[in-house]
């Protein structure tokens, strides 16, 4: 009893040590800040009207709630609205809805829909081995350096950027969706996702105890062989098991059959559908205030494959990227693109702009940090691709609305649309994927100019979802 005692009151000496002095919320303190809190009749008012309801309904911005102008100037070909559900694989969504639009607007004829499921299963199962290899490369290092963190923190995602459509599909190939339709498991991540978390983060500590232990080499690649095998068969049980051939015939816009039906493996598939290689077909802009603009970024370790590609990014003004986009979507092409969706966003009516709500006049403040301050902060960074499929022009050729395929089912927003105002785009978009074709020599002369590494950490380098 004795020694609990002075433990106890050792415990709390050393508590009472680690306690700062100055900085904290004093009672003089509290009480200036109480004397400021006058609450009038309007403020009381407030109170109660808060406290029953949401606040984007309070402020709600009556004299930006009117009709929507649906019309635009440059629109390419509709085609079905997709709905990712309950997972964060809008990357995924995105970047097919602008492979199955290139390849209708090749044929123009024949329309697919992709296996997002499919892909997803080698998504998931590169990702595990990315995170272990990772494990192992970093095994010499603490376990609490950032490097090592990064990889135990999250070991496997949803998110993701185009290049990993890209990678992944060149590498596996594509399926049609009817062949490997989606799973609960799909269509609601978060459960297996977990689960596989945690059997990778205990595999991650085995790794660097062999390591430790000096194992390398070739018992190192067995180990990890076994361990990928397990994630492989929950993926399995979960996604479902991935075709090796399927049979299939390509279907007209009426939904009939336009030919006979023939045995492909995903491979075939691909060459079919895609007609060649994804990298190098393409670059990815991006506009982050933050940094030089004309120069080229390359985000450490933002891959979805070890063995693939990191993502890499020209940075420039919201000029030169609106002017790309109008040239391609004036040639019929979507485009694979991102956002900060959540702000300043109309769910009902499916409309983004700056002033749908007023919550400076409802909080009796106001919100005036610029996009670099946003993102500099965490206050603001791309959460959610979207496929870019119109624009509407002035008199004088400048964008005044936009419009979005999203990925959240037919039945949201504008018949499975996202209007945006320009005003709204040009603060909260991020990142755009450009066809070669249409991107300036000035901008693709920055792009093959050798990159600055940048760190996975960065507030703007989280994975689209």
């Amino acid at each position: 009893m004795k020694y609990r005692v002075t433990a106890l009151l050792l415990c709390c000496a050393v508590a009472a040590t680690a306690q700062k002095d100055g900085g904290g919320i004093t009672k003089k303190m509290l009480g200036d800040i109480q004397k400021e809190q006058r609450l009038e009749a309007a403020d009381r008012a407030l109170v109660n009207a808060i406290g029953a309801n949401a606040i984007d309904n309070l402020a709600q911005n009556r004299q930006n709630a009117g009709a929507i102008d649906t019309h635009f100037s440059i629109e390419t070909k509709k085609q079905s609205i997709t709905d990712q559900q309950s997972s964060g694989r809008c990357w995924m969504f995105s970047g097919m809805n602008v492979l199955r639009s290139d390849f209708n607007r090749r044929t123009d004829s024949l329309v697919v829909e992709f296996s997002q499921a499919y892909l997803f299963f080698w998504d998931q199962l590169e990702k595990a081995n990315l995170m272990l290899q990772g494990c192992i490369d970093n095994a010499q290092k603490p376990l609490d350096d950032q490097r090592v963190q990064f990889f135990f923190h999250s070991p496997i995602g949803d998110g993701g950027t185009f290049c990993g459509v890209a990678d992944l599909a060149e590498k596996y190939g594509l399926v049609p969706r009817e062949v490997m339709p989606e799973s609960f498991s799909t269509d609601n991540t978060s459960k297996a996702r977990q689960l596989v978390s945690s059997k990778l983060r205990e595999y991650g500590l085995q790794l660097r105890e062999m390591v430790s232990k000096g194992k390398k080499g070739t018992s190192l690649e067995k180990a990890k062989t076994r361990m990928l095998s397990q994630i492989y068969h929950m993926l399995q049980l979960t996604i479902g098991e991935p075709p090796q051939k399927f049979t299939y015939a390509f279907k007209n816009e009426k939904g009939k059959a336009a030919g006979e039906a023939r045995e492909w493996t995903p491979q075939e598939f691909y060459q079919e559908v895609v007609g060649g290689p994804l990298n190098g077909t393409f670059v990815m802009v991006m506009n982050d205030p933050r940094r030089d603009y004309y120069k080229t970024y390359e985000v450490e370790l933002d891959r979805h494959t070890y063995d693939g590609h990191n993502w890499k990014y020209v940075n420039l003004p919201m000029d030169d990227i609106e002017q790309m986009a109008i040239a391609a979507l004036k040639d019929g092409r979507k485009l694979y693109s991102s956002y900060d969706v959540g702000k300043m966003l109309d769910r009902k009516r499916g409309y983004a702009d700056t002033e749908n709500f007023d919550y400076g006049s409802l909080f009796g403040t106001t919100f005036p940090m610029t996009k670099a301050e946003r993102i500099s902060t965490f206050d603001s960074g791309s959460t959610h691709a979207m496929t870019l499929t119109a624009v509407d022009l002035d008199a004088n050729g400048r964008a005044t609305k936009w419009k979005v395929e999203n990925s959240w089912g037919a039945s949201w927003g504008q018949q499975g649309c996202l209007i945006m105002t320009d005003r709204w785009l040009r603060e909260y978009m991020f990142r755009l994927v450009v066809p070669n074709e249409y991107v300036p020599e000035k901008v693709m002369q920055a792009y093959q100019t050798a990159p600055v590494m940048v760190m996975p950490e960065d507030p703007l380098f989280q994975e689209d979802e």
